[in-house]
């Protein structure tokens, strides 16, 4: 098998989300390379990594570039994003050490705006790809092949006879996206390949969806990396690379990876409608912002199989938002967008920067109880990070000099990467191309701010999460405002199990009780089935409160005390659906008969019970227990081992 004319790597990194699914700029230049008649291969490195065949520790970069080098291309690239570029540099010294004939590119959102330091430092370096690459790097490779040096070719930045970097003049964005090639999806494992590695049974593929944005939001380098402008990819092209995802092995969902989703509202509409009339029955979920999203818009996601969508509202508090160019109403009713979302039955992810300039504790504390409040709301999951002044966003223009690494305290935006010795050397030494790992270490409050801010993200946010109700009730009876609660929760170094158990307040280990019983039925959700006999499908509690009018409470301003709660004991099932953990109401009879089952058979409970048997059937219609195997008529009179 002949050598490739050229190879294309995407540098390695840990984070599970990343590597559960082939990255779709590899798979669009593998697409476009092949159309240029090129030989062209791929290589996930990510992937590589997850399966094992990389090791994760001082050696990967030696090894990495040892697996590489063995397939001989003549031009190497590396795919970069902030935080793998100081692995593929790395990687990209130990390829030059052993090929060192080979031609070596870097590419990728983590080169902006720093593509000529990058060449002028690193002497392994061949060249830079700016901006889209699909035409870009077919050009540049027959220049190369042909024997030419190219210098002054748009969209990139090349290295000189002399060592010098020359910059050639941007390239005008792709403007009809349907003229991209197909994904190369042959060139990497397949997707079930992907999800093995890593257990997720969602199937989940990415689609390349659309490109851009036009906003320019200081933490943010996506409007400056794609021109400021959105493309989404035309409905037709990208209603056939949705339902070709069924076809494939692995293959159940679709991400569209555009950042903003619903930018164009006319294409986002003629999108979900094109789906539903070709029949296309692949769910998927898309990043948007909240006030794009009507109810119009919504509904027809919610028709055509949305089932979960990202939101960056970032901060609750509009003058921070201003100040860091998040353009967005500084009055926006994100709650009341947050309930139509979950009314469509549509999972929504609230994204939370911490640490922005002009965040003050005030500022903070709207922010957390914006996040406590939309987890009231059920269904909501929580997305917190702490600010990185990423190398070619405004924040990295403005503070990116005066930050540095903080020990202890892992970037979210690192995505496991910056761990190895090579890496942590090069991030020492140039602390100015490798921002990502960097925080605002500048800002009143210092790193001891960071370090709490740290704590939030770390400790709080999955509290609020998954016991938003037990929070909130514990703030009532304390009478404390969330931010000055977390502080004394946290210095007391207990678990929330051990504060709720010192309150004194048996609503409150009530609620937590439930929250906990939610929590397990969601695990079992996700766990394999296994065979069982009649017992009660979830968790059987009685709470001492309508859930009702604890809800009503919650809803209620921050003054109402838990005196206000009067007492109406309810037996509540807790249990799992496709849908996710529900809470069902049940009366007194009932609930004490789905007590008997669990643990007795069936002679005893019909001694005590006549007429439970032929009850069954009903009461499994009603999804009230769980179905013994193979169905419940031959078991009258038999013994059955319940778990």
């Amino acid at each position: 098998m002949p050598s490739p004319e050229i190879l294309i790597a995407s540098a390695p990194h840990a984070d599970t989300f990343g590597y559960s699914m082939p990255p779709p700029g590899l798979l669009r230049l593998g697409g476009a390379l092949r159309a240029a008649g090129r030989r062209v291969e791929l290589c996930d490195l990510a992937h590589e990594l997850a399966a094992g065949r990389l090791p994760g520790d001082e050696r990967l970069a030696a090894a990495a570039a040892q697996q590489l080098v063995a397939r001989r291309p003549a031009v190497l690239g590396l795919s970069v994003m902030g935080a793998t570029l100081p692995i593929a540099l790395a990687i990209a010294d130990e390829v030059r050490r052993q090929a060192p004939a080979v031609r070596l590119l870097l590419g990728g959102p983590g080169t902006t705006g720093i593509d000529v330091p990058l060449l002028e430092r690193f002497a392994a370096l061949d060249g830079i790809v700016r901006g889209e690459g699909e035409q870009t790097l077919p050009e540049l490779l027959a220049a190369w092949l042909a024997g030419r040096e190219p210098l002054g070719l748009p969209g990139t930045t090349l290295r000189d006879g002399a060592g010098r970097a020359v910059r050639g003049p941007d390239r005008r964005p792709i403007e009809d996206l349907s003229t991209l090639a197909p994904y190369a999806f042959d060139l990497l494992p397949s997707i079930a390949e992907y999800k093995a590695i890593t257990g997720a049974a969602d199937g989940l593929v990415p689609i390349d969806s659309g490109r851009g944005c036009v906003y320019d939001c200081s933490f943010c380098t996506i409007g400056r990396f794609w021109g400021r402008r959105s493309r989404p990819l035309p409905v037709e092209r990208l209603v056939d690379e949705i339902a070709a995802v069924a076809a494939m092995a692995g293959g159940r969902s679709a991400y569209l990876c555009h950042d903003l989703f619903g930018a164009d509202r006319r294409h986002a509409l003629e999108l979900c409608r094109r789906l539903q009339e070709r029949g296309v029955r692949v769910p998927f979920e898309i990043r948007a912002r909240l006030d794009h999203l009507d109810d119009e818009l919504l509904d027809a996601l919610a028709a055509a199989g949305c089932y979960r969508v990202l939101f960056g509202i970032e901060s609750a508090d509009g003058a921070v938002r201003n100040l860091n160019n998040k353009r967005m109403a500084a009055d926006f009713p994100a709650l009341e967008r947050l309930r139509a979302v979950l009314a469509r039955g549509i999972v929504p992810i609230l994204s939370l920067i911490l640490g922005l300039p002009g965040e003050d504790d005030a500022a903070l504390e709207q922010t957390l109880e914006l996040a406590l409040r939309a987890s009231l709301l059920g269904g909501v999951h929580l997305s917190f990070h702490l600010v990185n002044p990423q190398p070619g966003c405004g924040l990295g223009e403005s503070h990116g000099p005066g930050s540095r690494p903080v020990e202890g305290i892992p970037p979210d935006m690192a995505l496991g990467a910056g761990l190895t010795a090579p890496e942590r050397r090069l991030i020492a030494e140039h602390p100015d191309l490798f921002s990502t790992f960097a925080l605002l270490t500048g800002l009143p409050g210092g790193v001891e701010r960071l370090r709490e801010l740290h704590r939030i993200s770390t400790e709080l946010a999955p509290l609020l999460e998954r016991y938003p109700k037990t929070v909130a009730l514990l703030l009532r009876q304390d009478s404390q405002p969330l931010l000055a609660w977390f502080r004394g929760f946290s210095s007391e170094g207990r678990s929330l199990a051990a504060r709720v158990a010192g309150c004194g307040q048996p609503l409150i280990a009530a609620v937590f009780d439930w929250e906990q019983a939610r929590l397990r039925e969601a695990a079992r959700a996700s766990a394999p089935a296994t065979p069982r006999g009649p017992r009660a499908r979830g968790e059987l509690l009685r709470l001492p409160v309508d859930p009702g009018a604890l809800q009503a409470l919650l809803d209620s301003p921050w003054s109402a005390g838990l005196a206000a709660l009067p007492p109406a004991p309810r037996w509540l099932l807790v249990q799992a659906g496709p849908k996710g953990v529900r809470s069902l109401a049940l009366g007194d009879g009932l609930a004490r008969l789905l007590q008997a089952l669990d643990g007795r058979t069936l002679p005893e409970l019909e001694a005590e019970l006549p007429g439970l048997t032929a009850a069954l059937p009903d009461l499994l219609r009603r999804g009230l227990i769980e179905a013994p195997p193979p169905h419940p008529a031959p078991i009258a009179g038999t013994h059955l081992p319940l778990p």
